[in-house]
């Protein structure tokens, strides 16, 4: 015989699961952050130039300040989706939500963040070794052989660094959010993101191919097109989140 439940029914705890989502769902996810994007552009033009501009600044010092942007991005992703979660509840946004990965969590998300620059740069120093050694070995070599061999060097650098960015995005993709509003311990939540990616890998591949293509045409008038790009990438990585966890 059950219990008899209790009174206020304390909510369901979130686990971190994940469904499969049909592959025309990302092309709902983008409807959803064009109209978020629409309900307040001044709020995420103003949050969009001051990320682009701290971004910039932080990147200019060399090296660290590569290193310094990477831990960041999750606590700025931290920020953008929670601009996104009071539109989605009825409330009005502020430039000031740009920073509250900063105020919540803030630790665990920088853990994700130095997850993620150990993925990205241990990727980039593999592909730079495959670069150096191609080229040595073409200098060695001489002539026609030796630019074949170059050249295959450049390429299997390439192939390389597109195959091993996947997992690594799929890792990340909704690390911020389940930290954020889920208080989701950093690897856990890395690990329900890279499994709700491999559950929906064909419409997030969808997705990252818009997002390849429509980043190539926002970065050529001077990288004005970023101010659109990002809120509804934003809106729809938001949308994606809602969609992809059950109780969320």
């Amino acid at each position: 015989m059950s219990e008899t439940p209790v009174f206020p029914m304390a909510p369901t705890r979130f686990t971190g699961a994940s469904r499969e989502v049909d592959p025309g769902a990302c092309f709902d996810w983008l409807r959803q952050g064009w109209a978020m994007f629409l309900v307040n552009p001044g709020v995420w033009i103003g949050s969009t130039v001051l990320l682009l501009v701290m971004l910039m600044a932080i990147s200019i010092v060399p090296l660290f300040g590569q290193i310094a942007a990477h831990l960041l991005v999750p606590l700025f992703g931290a920020g953008m989706i929670k601009l996104c979660k009071r539109l989605n509840d009825g409330e009005e946004p502020e430039i000031a939500d740009l920073f509250s990965g900063f105020r919540h969590n803030a630790g665990q998300l920088v853990m994700v963040g130095v997850f993620f620059a150990m993925g990205i740069f241990g990727i980039a120093f593999l592909a730079f070794l495959l670069v150096s050694g191609g080229l040595l070995g073409g200098v060695v070599t001489g002539k026609v052989a030796g630019f074949g061999i170059a050249l295959g060097g450049v390429m299997l650098a390439g192939l390389l660094v597109m195959v091993l960015s996947v997992p690594i995005i799929m890792a990340t993709w909704f690390a911020p959010a389940l930290v954020f509003f889920h208080d989701m311990q950093p690897l856990d939540a890395m690990k329900a993101s890279f499994t709700a990616g491999a559950k929906n890998f064909l419409p997030m591949a969808i997705f990252g191919i818009f997002l390849v293509v429509a980043l190539f045409f926002a970065m050529l008038p001077v990288g004005m097109g970023l101010l659109l790009l990002l809120p509804v990438v934003s809106g729809a990585v938001f949308a994606s989140y809602r969609d992809i966890f059950v109780g969320s």
